[in-house]
C-alpha cells in the first residue's frame, strides 16, 4: 500500500508515520494490487482524529476515528477498515469480477471566507462530483465504504438523481429527484 501522510494542526513525526503504516500494512492481504491511501492526522482541542481513505479502482473505502490518543486512534481506524473489507468482501468480489465499477471522480474545492448560510454558519467545503449510474445495492454499498450517512447517485433505470440515506431506525431511505 502506497501512503500520503497529511497533517492538519500537528507536526508529523517518523513514529508517527512508521506506526500507520506498521498497521495499515495489516491491510495489505485483502487487495491484489497496490493500492494508494491518505492518511491524515488532526488534532484539534485535546482530540487526535485520523482519517484514513483508501482509493480502489473505481471505488474508495474510508473511515474517520478520533480519540484522546493518536496512536489509539490510528489502531480503531485500522480495525473498522478491516471490518468493512471483510463486510463487503463478497460484494466487491462480484462487482470486480463482472466488470461492474463504480467510477467516482471527486475533487474538493474551498470557498471564500464570507459564504455563509442564513443561520450564519460558513460553508466550510464544497465537493464536486460527476453522479454515475448505479443501483441502490451499489449506492448502499458504496455509502457504506465511504462511511457518510448519505450518498447521492444516478439511478441506472430511470437516469433520475437519487439521494440515498441511512435512517434512525438502520434502515436505508431514498429520494428520488423527478424532472
Amino acid at each position: 500500500m502506497r501512503l500520503e501522510f497529511v497533517g492538519k494542526n500537528i507536526k508529523l513525526t517518523d513514529s508517527l508515520k512508521e506506526q500507520a503504516e506498521r498497521k495499515l500494512s495489516k491491510l495489505d492481504p485483502y487487495f491484489s494490487e497496490e493500492v494508494e491511501a491518505r492518511v491524515t492526522f488532526k488534532t484539534q482541542k485535546g482530540l487526535h482524529t485520523v482519517e484514513v481513505t483508501i482509493f480502489l479502482p473505481d471505488s474508495l473505502i474510508r473511515a474517520e476515528e478520533t480519540t484522546e490518543d493518536m496512536y489509539a486512534s490510528i489502531d480503531t481506524a485500522v480495525d473498522v477498515l478491516t471490518r468493512q473489507v471483510r463486510k463487503y468482501k463478497t460484494r466487491l468480489k462480484k462487482r470486480y469480477q463482472d466488470n461492474q465499477s463504480i467510477r467516482f471522480e471527486n475533487f474538493e474545492q474551498t470557498l471564500p471566507e464570507d459564504s455563509q448560510d442564513e443561520q450564519g454558519g460558513q460553508i466550510k467545503k464544497e465537493k464536486q462530483f460527476v453522479l454515475q449510474p448505479m443501483d441502490n445495492e451499489e449506492a448502499i454499498l458504496q455509502m457504506e465504504l465511504l462511511n457518510h450517512n448519505f450518498f447521492l447517485f444516478r439511478d441506472r433505470y430511470t437516469e433520475n438523481t437519487c439521494l440515498l440515506y441511512r435512517r434512525k431506525d438502520g434502515h436505508y431511505g431514498r429520494i428520488e429527484v423527478v424532472e
